[in-house]
Protein backbone atom coordinates (compact mmCIF):
# COMPACT_ATOMS: atom_id res chain seq x y z
CA UNK A 1 0.00 0.00 0.00
CA UNK A 2 1.04 3.94 -0.90
CA UNK A 3 1.51 6.14 1.40
CA UNK A 4 -0.48 9.02 0.79
CA UNK A 5 1.80 12.77 1.32
CA UNK A 6 -0.60 15.42 2.84
CA UNK A 7 0.35 18.53 2.10
CA UNK A 8 -0.77 20.16 5.42
CA UNK A 9 1.92 17.92 7.54
CA UNK A 10 4.89 18.55 4.77
CA UNK A 11 7.39 20.98 4.69
CA UNK A 12 7.20 22.20 1.61
CA UNK A 13 6.82 26.26 1.10
CA UNK A 14 6.73 26.92 -2.63
CA UNK A 15 8.07 30.82 -3.40
CA UNK A 16 5.59 33.54 -5.74
CA UNK A 17 9.06 35.05 -7.19
CA UNK A 18 12.06 33.42 -8.21
CA UNK A 19 15.08 33.41 -6.72
CA UNK A 20 17.32 36.41 -7.05
CA UNK A 21 20.75 34.16 -8.31
CA UNK A 22 18.94 32.23 -10.04
CA UNK A 23 20.04 31.53 -13.85
CA UNK A 24 18.43 28.69 -15.09
CA UNK A 25 14.75 27.42 -15.22
CA UNK A 26 15.87 24.60 -13.40
CA UNK A 27 17.96 26.32 -10.53
CA UNK A 28 14.49 28.85 -10.49
CA UNK A 29 11.54 26.34 -10.46
CA UNK A 30 13.18 23.36 -7.96
CA UNK A 31 13.90 26.07 -5.63
CA UNK A 32 10.28 27.64 -6.07
CA UNK A 33 8.22 24.65 -5.81
CA UNK A 34 10.29 23.65 -2.72
CA UNK A 35 12.38 20.39 -3.95
CA UNK A 36 16.13 22.45 -2.47
CA UNK A 37 17.08 25.09 -0.81
CA UNK A 38 20.60 26.68 -0.81
CA UNK A 39 22.74 25.88 2.04
CA UNK A 40 26.15 27.85 1.18
CA UNK A 41 27.72 28.35 -2.28
CA UNK A 42 27.29 25.19 -4.49
CA UNK A 43 26.02 23.47 -1.43
CA UNK A 44 22.01 22.52 -1.71
CA UNK A 45 19.74 20.72 0.55
CA UNK A 46 17.33 18.24 -0.53
CA UNK A 47 13.52 18.65 1.25
CA UNK A 48 11.06 16.23 1.32
CA UNK A 49 9.65 16.33 -2.43
CA UNK A 50 13.04 17.12 -4.01
CA UNK A 51 14.36 13.62 -1.57
CA UNK A 52 11.79 11.77 -3.46
CA UNK A 53 12.71 12.79 -6.94
CA UNK A 54 16.44 12.33 -6.31
CA UNK A 55 15.49 8.81 -4.74
CA UNK A 56 13.62 7.55 -7.74
CA UNK A 57 16.41 8.67 -10.33
CA UNK A 58 18.73 6.71 -7.80
CA UNK A 59 16.36 3.97 -8.19
CA UNK A 60 16.19 3.43 -12.01
CA UNK A 61 19.80 3.61 -12.20
CA UNK A 62 20.15 0.86 -9.26
CA UNK A 63 17.86 -1.65 -10.91
CA UNK A 64 19.70 -0.97 -14.58
CA UNK A 65 23.69 -1.16 -13.25
CA UNK A 66 21.89 -4.32 -11.43
CA UNK A 67 20.59 -5.71 -14.42
CA UNK A 68 24.28 -5.72 -16.05
CA UNK A 69 25.41 -7.68 -12.95
CA UNK A 70 27.14 -4.82 -11.04
CA UNK A 71 27.37 -5.00 -7.26
CA UNK A 72 26.83 -1.65 -5.24
CA UNK A 73 30.02 -0.93 -2.77
CA UNK A 74 30.06 2.33 -1.27
CA UNK A 75 33.47 3.83 -0.48
CA UNK A 76 34.22 6.46 2.27
CA UNK A 77 34.57 10.05 0.33
CA UNK A 78 37.12 11.57 3.14
CA UNK A 79 39.96 9.28 1.59
CA UNK A 80 43.68 9.25 2.45
CA UNK A 81 46.25 11.34 0.05
CA UNK A 82 48.52 8.89 -0.39
CA UNK A 83 46.61 7.14 -3.68
CA UNK A 84 45.68 10.53 -5.39
CA UNK A 85 49.86 11.53 -4.58
CA UNK A 86 50.74 7.95 -6.30
CA UNK A 87 48.12 8.38 -8.90
CA UNK A 88 49.38 12.19 -9.82
CA UNK A 89 46.04 13.44 -8.97
CA UNK A 90 47.08 15.02 -5.82
CA UNK A 91 48.64 17.58 -8.10
CA UNK A 92 46.80 17.51 -11.70
CA UNK A 93 43.25 17.99 -9.76
CA UNK A 94 44.84 21.12 -7.81
CA UNK A 95 42.63 24.16 -6.74
CA UNK A 96 39.73 21.45 -7.27
CA UNK A 97 40.28 19.28 -4.43
CA UNK A 98 39.16 19.42 -0.66
CA UNK A 99 42.14 19.04 1.38
CA UNK A 100 42.02 18.93 5.00
CA UNK A 101 44.12 17.57 7.92
CA UNK A 102 42.86 15.42 11.28
CA UNK A 103 44.13 16.10 14.48
CA UNK A 104 47.46 14.16 13.96
CA UNK A 105 48.22 15.74 10.64
CA UNK A 106 47.27 13.65 8.35
CA UNK A 107 46.11 14.94 5.40
CA UNK A 108 43.10 14.12 3.20
CA UNK A 109 40.71 14.34 0.64
CA UNK A 110 36.54 14.46 0.03
CA UNK A 111 36.36 12.18 -2.84
CA UNK A 112 35.80 13.62 -6.19
CA UNK A 113 36.17 10.33 -7.71
CA UNK A 114 37.24 6.89 -6.70
CA UNK A 115 39.70 5.46 -9.23
CA UNK A 116 42.31 5.23 -7.24
CA UNK A 117 40.36 3.35 -4.08
CA UNK A 118 37.95 1.19 -6.23
CA UNK A 119 41.49 0.29 -7.67
CA UNK A 120 43.25 -0.47 -4.37
CA UNK A 121 39.92 -2.43 -3.38
CA UNK A 122 39.66 -5.02 -6.20
CA UNK A 123 43.50 -5.53 -5.77
CA UNK A 124 43.00 -6.78 -2.07
CA UNK A 125 39.56 -8.44 -2.78
CA UNK A 126 40.59 -10.31 -6.09
CA UNK A 127 43.84 -12.70 -6.32
CA UNK A 128 42.84 -15.42 -9.38
CA UNK A 129 41.24 -14.77 -12.94
CA UNK A 130 38.41 -16.46 -11.78
CA UNK A 131 37.54 -13.83 -9.57
CA UNK A 132 37.14 -11.46 -12.77
CA UNK A 133 35.40 -9.72 -14.61
CA UNK A 134 33.66 -8.03 -11.93
CA UNK A 135 31.77 -4.52 -12.14
CA UNK A 136 31.62 -2.24 -9.02
CA UNK A 137 29.20 0.69 -8.55
CA UNK A 138 28.45 2.80 -5.74
CA UNK A 139 25.88 5.90 -5.36
CA UNK A 140 27.90 8.69 -3.65
CA UNK A 141 28.42 12.15 -2.48
CA UNK A 142 31.08 13.90 -4.47
CA UNK A 143 32.81 17.04 -3.41
CA UNK A 144 34.66 19.23 -6.13
CA UNK A 145 36.18 22.77 -5.11
CA UNK A 146 34.01 24.95 -8.50
CA UNK A 147 35.42 28.22 -8.54
CA UNK A 148 31.86 29.13 -9.98
CA UNK A 149 29.05 27.22 -8.74
CA UNK A 150 25.89 28.30 -10.41
CA UNK A 151 23.36 26.97 -11.77
CA UNK A 152 21.61 25.59 -8.47
CA UNK A 153 22.29 21.78 -8.32
CA UNK A 154 24.02 21.83 -12.01
CA UNK A 155 26.58 22.93 -11.08
CA UNK A 156 27.64 22.53 -7.24
CA UNK A 157 30.71 21.98 -4.82
CA UNK A 158 29.07 18.57 -3.32
CA UNK A 159 27.08 16.27 -6.04
CA UNK A 160 25.19 13.31 -6.41
CA UNK A 161 27.21 10.86 -8.55
CA UNK A 162 27.01 6.77 -9.88
CA UNK A 163 30.74 6.12 -10.74
CA UNK A 164 31.01 2.11 -11.32
CA UNK A 165 34.06 0.16 -12.61
CA UNK A 166 34.71 -3.02 -14.81
CA UNK A 167 37.92 -5.01 -14.14
CA UNK A 168 38.74 -7.60 -16.74
CA UNK A 169 41.86 -9.61 -17.64
CA UNK A 170 41.34 -8.87 -21.56
CA UNK A 171 41.05 -6.25 -23.45
CA UNK A 172 37.95 -8.20 -25.05
CA UNK A 173 36.40 -8.34 -21.51
CA UNK A 174 36.68 -4.21 -21.02
CA UNK A 175 34.85 -4.19 -24.91
CA UNK A 176 32.44 -6.01 -23.36
CA UNK A 177 32.02 -4.28 -19.87
CA UNK A 178 31.87 -1.06 -21.66
CA UNK A 179 29.19 -2.31 -24.25
CA UNK A 180 26.96 -3.26 -21.46
CA UNK A 181 27.40 -0.31 -19.52
CA UNK A 182 26.57 1.54 -22.84
CA UNK A 183 23.48 -0.17 -22.97
CA UNK A 184 22.90 0.75 -19.55
CA UNK A 185 22.89 3.87 -19.41
CA UNK A 186 20.89 4.46 -22.30
CA UNK A 187 18.47 2.68 -20.64
CA UNK A 188 18.21 4.55 -17.94
CA UNK A 189 18.13 7.87 -19.79
CA UNK A 190 14.89 6.19 -21.59
CA UNK A 191 13.41 5.47 -18.34
CA UNK A 192 14.06 8.90 -17.28
CA UNK A 193 12.43 10.21 -19.93
CA UNK A 194 15.56 12.52 -20.85
CA UNK A 195 16.06 13.08 -24.51
CA UNK A 196 20.00 12.31 -24.69
CA UNK A 197 22.51 11.77 -27.19
CA UNK A 198 25.68 9.74 -27.00
CA UNK A 199 28.74 11.71 -28.42
CA UNK A 200 32.31 10.39 -28.81
CA UNK A 201 34.49 12.24 -26.58
CA UNK A 202 38.24 13.31 -25.24
CA UNK A 203 39.59 10.97 -22.60
CA UNK A 204 41.44 14.12 -21.09
CA UNK A 205 42.83 13.75 -17.70
CA UNK A 206 41.08 10.54 -17.43
CA UNK A 207 43.23 8.64 -19.47
CA UNK A 208 42.48 5.59 -21.71
CA UNK A 209 41.41 4.70 -25.62
CA UNK A 210 37.75 5.22 -25.84
CA UNK A 211 35.62 7.84 -24.33
CA UNK A 212 31.52 8.66 -24.87
CA UNK A 213 29.40 11.39 -23.23
CA UNK A 214 25.71 11.34 -22.74
CA UNK A 215 24.57 14.46 -23.25
CA UNK A 216 20.51 15.85 -22.77
CA UNK A 217 20.05 18.80 -25.09
CA UNK A 218 19.35 21.99 -23.11
CA UNK A 219 19.51 25.48 -23.50
CA UNK A 220 21.22 25.93 -19.81
CA UNK A 221 23.54 23.05 -20.85
CA UNK A 222 27.83 24.15 -20.59
CA UNK A 223 28.94 21.81 -22.77
CA UNK A 224 28.47 22.18 -26.57
CA UNK A 225 28.23 18.92 -29.16
CA UNK A 226 27.78 18.61 -32.77
CA UNK A 227 25.10 16.73 -34.58
CA UNK A 228 25.04 15.42 -38.44
CA UNK A 229 21.73 15.96 -39.96
CA UNK A 230 22.66 13.79 -42.76
CA UNK A 231 24.54 10.64 -40.83
CA UNK A 232 24.40 8.90 -36.96
CA UNK A 233 27.56 11.37 -36.12
CA UNK A 234 27.45 12.92 -33.13
CA UNK A 235 30.73 14.23 -31.13
CA UNK A 236 31.58 16.76 -28.25
CA UNK A 237 32.85 19.37 -29.90
CA UNK A 238 36.14 18.80 -28.26
CA UNK A 239 36.09 15.47 -30.05
CA UNK A 240 35.23 16.73 -33.63
CA UNK A 241 38.28 16.09 -35.89
CA UNK A 242 38.69 17.94 -39.18
CA UNK A 243 39.53 15.59 -42.20
CA UNK A 244 41.74 17.26 -44.58
CA UNK A 245 44.27 16.34 -47.06
CA UNK A 246 47.66 17.40 -47.92
CA UNK A 247 48.82 18.97 -51.10
CA UNK A 248 52.10 19.29 -53.26
CA UNK A 249 54.44 22.38 -51.61
CA UNK A 250 56.27 22.51 -54.54
CA UNK A 251 53.15 24.27 -56.08
CA UNK A 252 54.17 27.48 -54.18
CA UNK A 253 56.46 30.12 -54.71
CA UNK A 254 59.53 31.15 -52.28
CA UNK A 255 58.52 32.05 -48.98
CA UNK A 256 59.32 36.22 -49.19
CA UNK A 257 59.17 38.35 -46.25
CA UNK A 258 56.63 41.81 -46.46
CA UNK A 259 57.33 45.13 -44.59
CA UNK A 260 53.80 45.17 -42.35
CA UNK A 261 54.21 47.93 -40.28
CA UNK A 262 50.97 48.07 -37.53
CA UNK A 263 49.74 44.39 -38.40
CA UNK A 264 50.13 43.16 -35.26
CA UNK A 265 46.33 41.53 -35.60
CA UNK A 266 44.86 38.70 -38.66
CA UNK A 267 42.20 41.31 -39.10
CA UNK A 268 44.57 44.80 -39.80
CA UNK A 269 46.76 41.81 -41.64
CA UNK A 270 44.43 40.79 -44.00
CA UNK A 271 43.12 44.58 -44.46
CA UNK A 272 46.54 45.61 -45.35
CA UNK A 273 47.64 42.86 -47.87
CA UNK A 274 44.02 42.42 -49.26
CA UNK A 275 43.93 38.51 -48.38
CA UNK A 276 41.33 36.51 -46.26
CA UNK A 277 41.69 35.62 -42.91
CA UNK A 278 41.92 31.89 -44.02
CA UNK A 279 45.00 32.74 -45.61
CA UNK A 280 46.48 33.71 -42.83
CA UNK A 281 48.02 31.51 -40.32
CA UNK A 282 47.34 32.35 -36.60
CA UNK A 283 50.29 31.54 -33.65
CA UNK A 284 48.78 31.53 -30.61
CA UNK A 285 51.39 31.09 -27.90
CA UNK A 286 50.11 29.19 -24.77
CA UNK A 287 52.38 28.00 -21.80
CA UNK A 288 52.42 24.34 -21.08
CA UNK A 289 52.84 23.14 -17.60
CA UNK A 290 55.29 26.34 -17.91
CA UNK A 291 56.94 25.43 -21.21
CA UNK A 292 56.18 28.37 -24.09
CA UNK A 293 53.96 26.57 -26.99
CA UNK A 294 53.23 27.48 -30.04
CA UNK A 295 49.51 26.79 -31.67
CA UNK A 296 49.06 27.49 -35.24
CA UNK A 297 45.75 27.89 -36.94
CA UNK A 298 43.92 29.42 -39.96
CA UNK A 299 43.63 33.21 -39.41
CA UNK A 300 40.01 32.80 -39.59
CA UNK A 301 39.38 30.38 -36.99
CA UNK A 302 39.53 30.46 -32.88
CA UNK A 303 42.04 28.06 -30.69
CA UNK A 304 39.51 26.35 -28.49
CA UNK A 305 41.34 26.80 -25.07
CA UNK A 306 38.99 24.05 -23.33
CA UNK A 307 39.65 21.33 -26.38
CA UNK A 308 43.50 22.43 -26.54
CA UNK A 309 43.34 21.46 -22.39
CA UNK A 310 41.62 18.30 -22.81
CA UNK A 311 43.99 17.41 -25.30
CA UNK A 312 46.95 17.79 -23.55
CA UNK A 313 45.96 16.68 -19.90
CA UNK A 314 46.77 16.15 -17.48
CA UNK A 315 49.32 18.88 -18.83
CA UNK A 316 48.44 22.45 -17.37
CA UNK A 317 47.40 25.11 -20.17
CA UNK A 318 47.65 28.91 -19.30
CA UNK A 319 47.99 31.97 -22.10
CA UNK A 320 51.20 33.12 -22.04
CA UNK A 321 51.83 36.90 -20.38
CA UNK A 322 53.32 40.47 -20.87
CA UNK A 323 56.18 39.07 -18.61
CA UNK A 324 56.73 35.77 -20.72
CA UNK A 325 58.32 37.83 -23.75
CA UNK A 326 61.00 39.55 -21.58
CA UNK A 327 64.58 37.71 -22.39
CA UNK A 328 62.69 35.94 -25.45
CA UNK A 329 63.81 37.94 -28.21
CA UNK A 330 63.34 35.26 -30.92
CA UNK A 331 59.61 35.82 -29.30
CA UNK A 332 58.09 38.86 -31.17
CA UNK A 333 54.51 39.71 -29.85
CA UNK A 334 52.31 40.12 -32.70
CA UNK A 335 55.07 38.63 -35.59
CA UNK A 336 55.15 34.92 -34.54
CA UNK A 337 55.57 32.73 -37.61
CA UNK A 338 56.37 28.67 -37.60
CA UNK A 339 59.33 29.03 -39.84
CA UNK A 340 62.89 28.63 -37.51
CA UNK A 341 61.04 28.76 -33.77
CA UNK A 342 63.00 26.95 -31.30
CA UNK A 343 59.54 26.14 -29.34
CA UNK A 344 56.99 23.50 -29.57
CA UNK A 345 54.63 23.67 -32.65
CA UNK A 346 51.23 22.13 -32.34
CA UNK A 347 48.98 22.33 -35.52
CA UNK A 348 45.26 21.91 -36.68
CA UNK A 349 45.37 19.79 -38.93
CA UNK A 350 43.68 22.38 -41.39
CA UNK A 351 47.47 23.41 -41.36
CA UNK A 352 48.57 20.42 -43.54
CA UNK A 353 51.72 19.53 -45.00
CA UNK A 354 51.90 21.55 -48.76
CA UNK A 355 49.78 24.66 -47.23
CA UNK A 356 50.84 28.03 -47.69
CA UNK A 357 50.14 30.92 -45.37
CA UNK A 358 50.87 34.56 -44.91
CA UNK A 359 52.06 34.28 -41.30
CA UNK A 360 54.45 36.55 -39.02
CA UNK A 361 58.18 36.43 -39.80
CA UNK A 362 59.15 36.68 -36.22
CA UNK A 363 60.44 40.42 -37.13
CA UNK A 364 58.73 43.41 -36.00
CA UNK A 365 56.44 44.83 -38.36
CA UNK A 366 57.26 42.10 -40.75
CA UNK A 367 55.40 39.07 -42.25
CA UNK A 368 56.24 35.89 -44.87
CA UNK A 369 54.06 35.09 -47.75
CA UNK A 370 53.87 31.12 -49.21
CA UNK A 371 55.46 29.93 -45.87
CA UNK A 372 54.82 26.34 -46.56
CA UNK A 373 54.30 23.28 -44.14
CA UNK A 374 56.71 20.81 -44.67
CA UNK A 375 58.93 22.74 -46.54
CA UNK A 376 59.70 26.16 -44.31
CA UNK A 377 58.45 24.72 -41.29
CA UNK A 378 57.46 21.37 -39.12
CA UNK A 379 54.83 20.60 -36.96
CA UNK A 380 55.86 18.73 -34.05
CA UNK A 381 52.14 17.61 -33.46
CA UNK A 382 48.90 18.00 -35.00
CA UNK A 383 45.83 18.68 -32.55
CA UNK A 384 41.95 19.31 -33.76
CA UNK A 385 42.01 22.69 -31.45
CA UNK A 386 39.91 25.45 -33.63
CA UNK A 387 36.28 26.37 -32.37
CA UNK A 388 34.02 24.71 -34.21
CA UNK A 389 31.49 26.25 -36.41
CA UNK A 390 28.00 25.48 -38.20
CA UNK A 391 28.62 23.87 -41.78
CA UNK A 392 32.05 22.48 -40.81
CA UNK A 393 32.06 19.07 -42.74
CA UNK A 394 31.25 16.39 -41.32
CA UNK A 395 33.89 13.62 -40.23
CA UNK A 396 32.20 10.88 -41.36
CA UNK A 397 30.53 11.88 -44.57
CA UNK A 398 31.25 15.69 -45.25
CA UNK A 399 27.99 17.02 -44.49
CA UNK A 400 27.64 20.68 -42.93
CA UNK A 401 27.43 20.08 -38.96
CA UNK A 402 24.48 21.17 -36.24
CA UNK A 403 25.74 22.71 -33.28
CA UNK A 404 23.68 22.45 -29.90
CA UNK A 405 24.51 22.73 -25.85
CA UNK A 406 23.73 20.13 -23.38
CA UNK A 407 23.95 18.95 -20.38
CA UNK A 408 26.71 16.12 -19.76
CA UNK A 409 24.72 13.18 -17.56
CA UNK A 410 27.14 10.16 -18.25
CA UNK A 411 30.62 9.78 -19.29
CA UNK A 412 31.75 6.14 -19.97
CA UNK A 413 35.75 5.39 -20.29
CA UNK A 414 37.69 2.92 -21.56
CA UNK A 415 40.41 3.15 -18.75
CA UNK A 416 42.81 0.24 -19.76
CA UNK A 417 45.56 -0.14 -17.48
CA UNK A 418 46.40 3.05 -16.58
CA UNK A 419 45.68 2.82 -12.65
CA UNK A 420 45.90 -0.77 -12.44
CA UNK A 421 50.05 -0.08 -13.50
CA UNK A 422 49.92 2.58 -11.18
CA UNK A 423 48.70 0.28 -8.20
CA UNK A 424 50.02 -3.46 -9.55
CA UNK A 425 46.78 -4.65 -9.83
CA UNK A 426 47.47 -8.37 -10.99
CA UNK A 427 45.62 -11.37 -10.75
CA UNK A 428 46.65 -14.89 -11.35
CA UNK A 429 46.23 -15.96 -14.99
CA UNK A 430 45.38 -20.00 -16.37
CA UNK A 431 48.59 -20.25 -16.88
CA UNK A 432 50.17 -19.77 -12.95
CA UNK A 433 51.35 -16.35 -14.19
CA UNK A 434 50.36 -12.70 -13.12
CA UNK A 435 48.04 -11.17 -15.68
CA UNK A 436 47.72 -7.32 -15.63
CA UNK A 437 43.42 -6.15 -14.66
CA UNK A 438 41.86 -4.05 -17.35
CA UNK A 439 39.65 -1.15 -16.41
CA UNK A 440 36.87 1.08 -16.99
CA UNK A 441 34.95 3.92 -15.70
CA UNK A 442 31.64 4.90 -15.44
CA UNK A 443 29.70 7.77 -14.64
CA UNK A 444 25.82 9.24 -14.46
CA UNK A 445 24.93 12.43 -12.94
CA UNK A 446 22.56 11.74 -10.22
CA UNK A 447 21.47 15.26 -9.32
CA UNK A 448 22.36 16.56 -12.68
CA UNK A 449 20.04 14.39 -14.06
CA UNK A 450 17.60 15.86 -11.85
CA UNK A 451 18.22 19.32 -13.11
CA UNK A 452 18.45 18.11 -16.53
CA UNK A 453 14.91 16.47 -16.24
CA UNK A 454 13.84 19.67 -15.04
CA UNK A 455 15.03 21.63 -17.53
CA UNK A 456 13.82 19.46 -20.93
CA UNK A 457 10.54 19.18 -19.56
CA UNK A 458 9.06 22.38 -17.43
CA UNK A 459 6.90 24.84 -19.20
CA UNK A 460 5.57 28.45 -18.65
CA UNK A 461 3.68 27.02 -15.44
CA UNK A 462 6.18 24.91 -13.38
CA UNK A 463 7.58 21.72 -13.42
CA UNK A 464 6.53 18.68 -15.23
CA UNK A 465 8.40 15.57 -14.43
CA UNK A 466 7.95 12.30 -16.57
CA UNK A 467 5.57 9.51 -13.84
CA UNK A 468 9.00 7.31 -13.41
CA UNK A 469 10.49 10.02 -11.64
CA UNK A 470 7.80 12.47 -10.38
CA UNK A 471 7.06 12.80 -6.54
CA UNK A 472 3.66 11.26 -6.68
CA UNK A 473 1.76 9.67 -9.55
CA UNK A 474 -1.12 12.19 -8.86
CA UNK A 475 -1.95 14.98 -7.02
CA UNK A 476 -5.51 15.56 -5.29
CA UNK A 477 -6.45 18.60 -5.24
CA UNK A 478 -9.55 19.58 -2.61
CA UNK A 479 -10.59 22.77 -4.39
CA UNK A 480 -13.96 24.25 -2.48
CA UNK A 481 -15.22 23.60 1.44
CA UNK A 482 -15.20 21.05 3.56
CA UNK A 483 -17.25 18.37 2.11
CA UNK A 484 -14.64 18.07 -0.78
CA UNK A 485 -11.45 18.26 1.83
CA UNK A 486 -13.26 15.00 3.33
CA UNK A 487 -14.05 13.42 -0.19
CA UNK A 488 -10.58 14.19 -1.63
CA UNK A 489 -8.87 12.79 1.81
CA UNK A 490 -11.27 9.72 1.13
CA UNK A 491 -10.56 9.28 -2.44
CA UNK A 492 -6.67 9.84 -2.15
CA UNK A 493 -6.78 7.06 0.73
CA UNK A 494 -8.47 4.56 -1.86
CA UNK A 495 -5.99 5.19 -4.17
CA UNK A 496 -2.74 4.70 -1.54
CA UNK A 497 -4.71 1.70 -1.24
CA UNK A 498 -4.42 0.50 -4.93
CA UNK A 499 -1.11 1.07 -5.01
CA UNK A 500 -1.46 5.00 -6.29
CA UNK A 501 1.55 7.12 -5.01
CA UNK A 502 -0.36 10.05 -3.53
CA UNK A 503 0.43 14.12 -2.89
CA UNK A 504 -3.27 15.32 -1.43
CA UNK A 505 -3.49 19.21 -0.86
CA UNK A 506 -5.70 19.36 2.36
CA UNK A 507 -4.64 22.44 3.62
CA UNK A 508 -6.98 24.57 4.76
CA UNK A 509 -7.41 28.53 4.50
CA UNK A 510 -5.46 28.35 1.01
CA UNK A 511 -7.71 29.33 -2.01
CA UNK A 512 -8.53 26.98 -5.05
CA UNK A 513 -6.65 29.66 -6.79
CA UNK A 514 -3.15 29.24 -4.92
CA UNK A 515 -3.84 25.18 -4.76
CA UNK A 516 -4.11 25.26 -8.73
CA UNK A 517 -1.12 27.22 -9.08
CA UNK A 518 1.24 24.96 -6.78
CA UNK A 519 -0.25 22.00 -8.30
CA UNK A 520 1.12 23.08 -11.95
CA UNK A 521 4.26 24.19 -10.21
CA UNK A 522 4.87 20.92 -8.13
CA UNK A 523 5.05 19.09 -11.66
CA UNK A 524 3.41 15.80 -10.96
CA UNK A 525 2.04 14.24 -13.78
CA UNK A 526 -1.87 13.78 -13.24
CA UNK A 527 -3.65 16.59 -10.87
CA UNK A 528 -6.98 15.22 -9.98
CA UNK A 529 -9.38 17.77 -8.75
CA UNK A 530 -12.06 17.23 -6.21
CA UNK A 531 -14.64 20.13 -7.06
CA UNK A 532 -18.08 21.44 -7.80
CA UNK A 533 -18.78 18.09 -9.34
CA UNK A 534 -18.22 16.07 -6.50
CA UNK A 535 -21.58 15.73 -5.06
CA UNK A 536 -22.43 13.98 -8.16
CA UNK A 537 -19.33 11.61 -7.80
CA UNK A 538 -17.51 13.09 -10.67
CA UNK A 539 -13.85 14.85 -10.17
CA UNK A 540 -11.54 16.13 -12.67
CA UNK A 541 -8.58 14.59 -14.02
CA UNK A 542 -6.04 16.73 -15.69
CA UNK A 543 -2.39 15.83 -17.57
CA UNK A 544 0.18 18.06 -16.50
CA UNK A 545 1.83 17.72 -19.60
CA UNK A 546 -0.37 17.90 -22.06
CA UNK A 547 -2.88 20.25 -20.34
CA UNK A 548 -5.94 17.92 -21.44
CA UNK A 549 -8.49 17.46 -19.06
CA UNK A 550 -11.94 15.53 -18.59
CA UNK A 551 -14.26 14.48 -16.06
CA UNK A 552 -14.82 11.33 -14.97
CA UNK A 553 -17.05 9.26 -12.41
CA UNK A 554 -14.98 8.80 -9.07
CA UNK A 555 -14.73 4.84 -10.15
CA UNK A 556 -13.46 5.27 -13.26
CA UNK A 557 -10.94 7.74 -12.15
CA UNK A 558 -9.40 5.25 -9.39
CA UNK A 559 -9.37 2.44 -11.96
CA UNK A 560 -7.39 4.78 -14.56
CA UNK A 561 -4.70 6.12 -11.71
CA UNK A 562 -4.24 2.48 -10.86
CA UNK A 563 -3.49 1.44 -14.01
CA UNK A 564 -1.20 3.95 -14.82
CA UNK A 565 0.77 3.38 -11.91
CA UNK A 566 1.15 -0.02 -12.33
CA UNK A 567 2.65 1.00 -15.95
CA UNK A 568 5.31 2.69 -14.37
CA UNK A 569 6.83 -0.03 -11.71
Amino acid sequence: MAHVQRMSTTMLRTLRDDPADAETASHRLLVRAGYVRRTSAGVWTWLPLGKKVLDNVIRVVREEMDAIGGQEVLLPALLPKEPYETSGRWEEYGDLLFRLRDRKGAEYLLGPTHEEIFTLTVKDQCTSYKDLPVILYQIQTKYRDEARPRSGVLRGREFQMKDSYSFDTTDEGLAESYRLHRAAYARVFERLGLDHRVVSAVSGAMGGSRSEEFLAPAAAGEDTFVDCPSCDYAANTEAVTAVVASSDPSGHGPMEELDTPGTPTIESLARHLGVPASATLKNLLVKVDGEITAVGVPGDREVDLGKLGEHLAPAVVELVTAEDFTGRPDLVRGYVGPQGLKIRYIADPRVAPGTAWVTGANKPDTHARDVVCGRDFEVDDYLDVVVVEPGDPCPACGAGLEIGRAIEIGHIFQLGRKYADVFGLDVLGPQGKPVRVTMGSYGIGVSRAVAALAEQTHDGAGLCWPREVAPADVHVVAAGKAAQTELASALAERLAGAGVRVLLDDRAGVSPGVKFTDAELIGVPTILVVGRGAPDGVVELKDRRTGHREDLPVEEAVARLAELARGTR
